[in-house]
């Protein structure tokens, strides 16, 4: 759970909450590999984000596999406020199932997680889920990121997409 931020022409930005509800969340959690219950958060439930919004009037019809396939404003279009930063809430239990299945999809059971979705990213080579490598799925192939000017606000981000 937390608030939805999205990868764009460079930059991290956040969603607009006009139009946002729980067909839109479905989309998210299902674009983060999480199923269940999916609930749309509004008015920055989740604390106001910085920088640009990068997405507004958002209106998915809940099948779609990523937001990018839903209706929405041209990205940076928008006349939101961070006061209305998207946010979204996946069903736990099913987060905890998309932990376990982290660990070796590919050996497992790769027939029950989403195709990747451009930007997707993973952690790898730490002593637990929660550190490692970051590395970024990006035209079908995973890599690395470098880390000049990385800081500890890409590693929230980070934290946030996992």
């Amino acid at each position: 759970e937390g608030r939805v931020e999205v990868y764009h022409d460079g930059k991290w930005g956040t969603i607009c909450d006009d139009q946002w509800d729980d067909r839109d969340a479905e989309v998210v959690c299902r674009q983060l590999g999480l199923s269940g219950t999916p609930k749309a958060l509004s008015w920055a439930h989740y604390g106001q984000g910085s920088g640009p919004i990068l997405l507004d009037e958002v209106q998915c019809s809940g099948n779609e596999l990523s937001l990018d396939q839903c209706k929405k404003s041209d990205w940076g279009q928008q006349n939101c406020d961070h006061i209305e930063d998207a946010g979204v809430s996946c069903d736990p239990f099913t987060a905890m199932v998309h932990r376990l299945l982290l660990f070796s999809p590919a050996e497992c059971c790769p027939f029950l997680l989403p195709p990747l979705a451009e930007g997707t990213v993973r952690l790898a080579g730490g002593r637990s889920p929660g550190e490692g490598r970051v590395e970024v799925y990006y035209n079908g192939d995973w890599g690395t990121v470098c880390d000049d000017g990385w800081t500890d606000l890409g590693a929230q981000v980070v934290c946030r997409q996992l």
